[in-house]
This record gives structure tokens, sequence and C-alpha cells, in this order.
């Protein structure tokens, strides 16, 4: 039997409380191709954090005290600016307008990575013009100028990578719905995870977010039994729901832009790793609840799991961790999960072209490491045996 292994899991941590602020079944009804929608262009820009000092000859830089948190960054709310991206560098123009800025002394600038800080100095204080510990993807430092344009402040900042599209400044909802487009290449996302509510609230979000079908395995199931999931688990058992499941993940599978919540639980064809062939055919997203009380633990607990396997979750591609959960807070969990997802496919830019190839070769079980045409998964379990 062929060894499945899994990419290098994103984690993304999601606090409650964010710092500051069936064997055969058909689905020809539903679409396998959704056209791009439209989307508005983001300006309140969420918080900064990182350390380092720009390198900007005639600006004095002070040093902050700052914090990380992967998937929640707090900002300065700050409207008046304007932003572009000229593929390789994306210009920042901040409004100057009734700050009296007598030189460039009066103006810090500190940008590093995905940090960016803006400050200027009024009447014998600070002003913060901007602060922000997640631009929407990295910079590189040593190459920020900035300068005075009559009555704005203009940062070109130099991007790490070229060919990717900064839809704004900051990573936020509106920016990761717009820019996850360019990344997913129409790829479906599964939403796994113990909670069926859970997986259902995030998908419904991103669906909406990203202009995906959203797609719900228990309402397909339901409809296609006439009865309730519950009926169905005390009627005929766990097990027999999870195949059902199993037949509507292979009918989903060859679907494009789609957002599928699965069933949580023992139920669940998720729960069971050996069920995964058709998951394998979009990218995963393991909604995982947790007691820990901050990133690390989180993440070590995460690790944890990924490396006993003892979760079929696990191999999952992307883990988020929810400390907690309030069905208000979906689209924070939905946001978590495109920043999870982008960082991933941004480390293999490939991913998106694999997984298409492995639905192209009939979703056969050997992801990641996807065997030539022709191979037949059961020949070389016999082969094994």
């Amino acid at each position: 039997m062929a060894t499945i292994t899994t990419t290098t899991a994103t984690l993304s941590f999601h606090s409650q409380n964010p710092i500051k602020t069936l064997p055969s079944f058909s689905l020809s009804n539903i679409p396998r191709s959704i056209s791009k929608p439209n989307f508005t262009s983001f300006t309140n820009l969420p918080l900064s954090i990182p350390a380092s000092k720009s390198n900007n000859a005639n600006s004095p830089l002070n040093r902050y005290s700052r914090f990380s948190c992967n998937c929640i960054s707090t900002a300065t709310p700050n409207t008046n600016y304007e932003f572009s991206d000229s593929s390789s560098e994306v210009e920042l123009r901040l409004s100057l307008v009734g700050l009296d800025i007598q030189s460039s002394r009066d103006i810090f600038v500190d940008a590093d990575g995905t940090s960016l800080v803006v400050q200027v100095q009024h009447s014998g204080s600070h002003i913060t013009l901007i602060e922000t510990n997640k631009m929407f993807e990295k910079i590189k430092p040593a190459e920020t100028i900035w300068f005075i344009d009559d009555d704005q402040l203009v940062i070109n900042m130099k991007k790490q990578d070229p060919d990717l599209k900064w839809p704004d400044i900051v990573e936020s909802w509106e920016s990761l719905t717009a820019g996850s487009m360019q990344l997913l290449k129409g790829a479906s996302i599964f939403l796994v995870g113990d909670s069926t509510e859970i997986n259902q609230k995030v998908a419904r979000e991103l669906a909406v977010g990203l202009g995906y079908t959203p797609l719900d395995t228990q309402e397909l199931l339901e409809t296609f039994a006439k009865q309730t999931i519950d009926s169905w688990v005390l009627a005929e058992g766990s097990d027999s729901v999870a195949e059902a499941e199993c037949a509507i993940l292979e009918s989903l599978s060859s679907h494009v832009r789609a957002v599928v919540s699965t069933l949580g639980g023992k139920q669940g064809a998720a729960g069971k790793a050996y069920k995964w062939q058709h998951l394998y055919a979009g990218f995963t997203v393991w909604l995982s609840q947790t007691e820990a009380l901050d990133e690390d633990s989180a993440k070590e607990e995460a690790r944890k799991n990924v490396k006993d396997r003892s979760v079929a979750y696990s191999i999952a591609d992307v883990v988020v961790k929810l400390q907690g959960w309030d069905s208000d807070h979906a689209k924070s969990v939905a946001q978590a999960s495109l920043s999870a997802l982008k960082q991933l496919i941004l480390s293999d830019k490939k991913l998106p072209g694999k997984k298409s190839l492995y639905i192209r070769l009939g979703c056969r079980g050997d992801w990641p490491n996807i065997k030539p045409p022709g191979w037949d998964p059961s020949n070389e379990a016999e082969s094994i045996s």
C-alpha cells in the first residue's frame, strides 16, 4: 500500500477574545465553474507590530514594543491613504494635511518584513499614521524609500514576491478574499473538524467572501436520505453515514470554486484517514478547538497532533486552532483560514496545479506523491501483501 504523507501544515491560532481592536450519488445540478466575483477595495487598516529598522537615510527611527498573533492583527485606523501595486513594488501615500510637517525629521518610518510603522511629530507629540504587523505579504526592508510629495507622504516598498498582486497594503478580510483568487486558481476548499456547526458557519463565510459555491454535506445527505443525520445514525450506524458522505465527496471532488463543509464527529468521513481519497482534491482546513491559552501552546498542540497522527484531521493542509467558539466570530475564523492557506500556497506555488492534476488522474489516493498515469493502487496493495 502506498505511503501517504502530507504537505507542511500551516497553523493559525484564533482567540475568541482577540487582542485589541451513498454508494452512487450524482450532483449534476451543481455548477463546475463559477464566474469571478467583483470585490470592493479595503480602506480600514489593521495595526502593526515587528521590530527592525528601515533604511531611510533621512529618517531617525524609534523602537516600539511589539507582539505577534498569526490570525488577528490590530491596527491604527487611517482611511486617508492611497495604495497601488506596480508589480515589483507597492506604493503607499498617506495624507499629511493639517499636520504642519516642517521637515523630514518630523517623520518616522519603520518597515520590516510584514510590519510597517509610520509616525509624525506634531505639537511635541508623536501621531501614528499607520501601524500594522500584517502587511499583505513580505517586503525587502533595505529597499524601502520614502519622500514628501506636496501634502502626502509617499512610501515605496519592494515586494519579496513580485508575481503576487497586493489588493491592499494590509492583510484583511477584504484583501485576503480578493488576493486568494490568484493563489487558489479555482481549487476548492474542504473544512473538516469535530464540529459540523463550526464547519458550516465558517464555510458560508468563506464562500461569500470568495464568491465560491457553498456546499454542505449534511444538507446534501439529509436531502438524499430524506431523514436527519441523527436518525440515520440510529437506524444504520455512523459507518453507513460516513460511507454515504464519501460518495458525496467523490462527486464533489471534480467541482471547482466550492467551499465544502463536512460532517464532524464519528459519523463524518473526514474523521477516518482511509476515507480522505477525495478530500485531497481541494485544500483542507482543520478547524480544531483547543483549550490552549496562547499561540505557542496551540502550535505545540498542533505539532503533536501532526506528529502522532492520532487524529485523522491532522492530515489536513492547514490547521486553525480555535479557543472557544461563538458563531459571531465565524468570519474571523474564515480570515484565519485564508491567511494560513495563503502562506501554504506561497511556500509552494505549484500546489493548486498539483491538486488539479490529482483530480484529472482520478483522485486515486496517491496524494501528495502523485504516481504516473496508469498507476493502480489496488495492484500496489496486492504486490505489498
